[in-house]
């Protein structure tokens, strides 16, 4: 019998207070025709309603598409989700205490779909340690309506662990590119394959369904069976989507060097303008090491790969991204997660393991908030929820991390003259602060396993030491007092052997990092 149907047909499959997976990275592999589709049934009927949604990336485009659709007061009555920050209308109902939200890391969430799978009883890792994870911090829990503590501390040979509990899936809602009328799908045109197949395998392993979604319908025996993702056995409905549902990520409909349909030409790959966002991305770019495995996070670190690129280094990079690919040049804004020519591109969970393991040379992410201890907020500001993501996981098993941002915030102008650094206006906020808002990186953690870390900003270089938060390098230019001392909320340990950053940084050309 076919199982392709009309996505009403699908949404049926949901009922009343069903625990929901839903899977996608940003728009990549977002089942974005189903989600529209099951806002729409829920406005006209009210139904299905009091759902639980369970996601491990973020999925959004900060406005109405993704996981916005779900973003309904009714609709949802519990949220488990990596990454909020591209959900404003989910987030929403979080901070209006109208649902019991928790924020857990993305690889947790990730490796839970497997485990769910396998019927073990849930997740043990030591990733959410010392963060607002850890239930003797936070527990992940977001709001005063959610009390329930889903994350344990436990012992196993006198080591600390945190137990991440496993729970039934009723529905998963996931993605794939062709599928037959049985339900065997590929995902050939995909930028990432991402969970989909553990996420199926969770479901129909607790007596779930699962609804696929696909750019089109082949005849069975069409699909190389080496290419099939999502077995048939597992899916129970196939919903077609309209084209504009089915984008590869949410800023292009389809680039074929996502996927390795062609390699682009790393020359025509744009350079950053000489501006604040260079001058970090320059500084950072001197902490690379010829083919050390390095993740580039979104946003400020992106900018990195492009530095790399314009310097002749970038085929000495081995860069992965959290969503799955490896090797390539990583995407920025609403198509990151994808990368332009790959050389591998695996699922999510198996990213994951091996970032968890420690596998990372080097890990360049944001820097939003940093203390006097080297703890980094980067998931709460405020009412705002950005949520973790795959922060966690990255930071706290990469050999070495850099964090990397401005040095203020909110209207910060520069200028850089005869290799000099001028602050024409100060950001309003200050990204220094005695205690962060929210603990995403733990520097008690970092010092306990001798981990190696950088704070890189336009105008000063730190690094996290036994005794605290030491600053090793300024910019040309700067005053110390200032420009530095005084836009800190904390005074920072003054290395004996305080230096200028390299002067290269600072002139508009290349820098002959090679």
């Amino acid at each position: 019998m076919s199982k392709v149907m009309l996505a009403e047909q699908a949404i049926s499959l949901i009922k009343n207070g069903d625990t929901v997976a839903v899977g996608g990275f940003i728009g990549i592999g977002h089942p974005e025709g189903v989600t529209k589709k099951l806002k729409e049934i829920y406005l006209e009927k009210g139904a299905p309603n009091n759902l639980t949604l369970v996601y491990a990336a973020g999925q959004g485009d900060g406005k109405e598409k993704g996981l916005n659709h779900l973003g309904q007061e009714g609709l949802l009555s519990r949220v488990i989700g990596g990454h909020w920050g591209l959900a404003p209308k989910v987030q929403e109902l979080a901070i209006k205490n109208k649902i019991k939200a928790y924020n857990l890391p993305q690889g947790v969430i990730s490796s839970l779909y497997r485990d769910i799978a396998a019927g073990k009883p849930g997740t043990i890792t030591h990733v959410g340690l010392k963060t607002f994870v850890d239930p003797r911090v936070e527990g992940g829990k977001l709001n005063d309506f959610t009390t329930e503590d889903i994350v344990k501390v436990i012992e196993i040979d006198d080591k600390e662990y945190l137990y991440y509990k496993a729970f039934p899936i009723n529905v998963a809602i996931i993605r794939a590119t062709y599928a037959d009328e049985e339900g065997n799908a590929s995902l050939q045109k995909e930028a990432a394959t991402l969970d989909g197949l553990s996420m199926a395998q969770a479901a129909k392993n607790s007596g779930g369904k699962v609804i696929l979604q696909v750019e089109k319908i082949v005849s069975k025996g069409n699909l190389d069976p080496r290419l099939v993702k999502i077995p048939g056995i597992l899916v129970d409905a196939v919903v077609v989507a309209n084209a504009e549902d089915h984008m590869q990520t949410f800023a292009e409909a389809f680039n074929p060097a996502f996927c390795g349909e062609i390699k682009m030409p790393a020359n025509s790959i744009k350079c950053l303008p000489m501006d604040e966002r260079k001058i970090i991305a320059r500084r950072c770019a001197m902490e690379l090491v010829p083919n050390a495995i390095a993740n580039l996070g979104i946003g400020m670190p992106e900018g990195i790969s492009m530095v790399a690129n314009e310097e002749n280094i970038g085929n000495t990079l081995r860069l992965t991204i959290e969503s799955g690919p490896i090797g390539g040049i990583p995407a920025g804004g609403l198509s990151f997660g994808a990368a332009i020519n790959p050389d591998s591109i695996i699922d999510q969970s198996s990213q994951f393991d091996f970032y968890d393991g420690g596998g990372l040379d080097v890990a360049f992410l944001g820097l939003a908030q940093c203390d006097e201890k080297g703890n980094i907020n980067v998931s709460k500001f405020g009412p705002k929820i950005a949520g973790c993501g795959g922060f966690i996981n990255i930071t706290q098993n990469a050999k070495k991390v850099v964090f990397c941002g401005t040095f203020t915030a909110g209207g910060l102008k520069i200028n850089i003259s005869d290799g000099k650094l001028i602050i024409d206006n100060e950001g309003k906020s200050k990204k220094f602060i005695k205690d962060v808002e929210q603990i995403t990186f733990s520097g008690d953690y970092a010092r306990e396993v001798n981990q190696s870390v950088l704070y890189i900003t336009e105008r000063a270089v730190f690094r996290l030491t036994s005794a605290g938060v030491e600053l090793e390098e300024i910019a040309p230019g700067v005053n110390l007092e200032k420009d530095i001392l005084d836009q800190m909320d904390f005074r920072p340990i003054i290395s004996q052997n305080l230096k200028l950053m390299d002067e290269r940084i600072f002139k508009d050309e290349i820098m002959n990092l090679k």
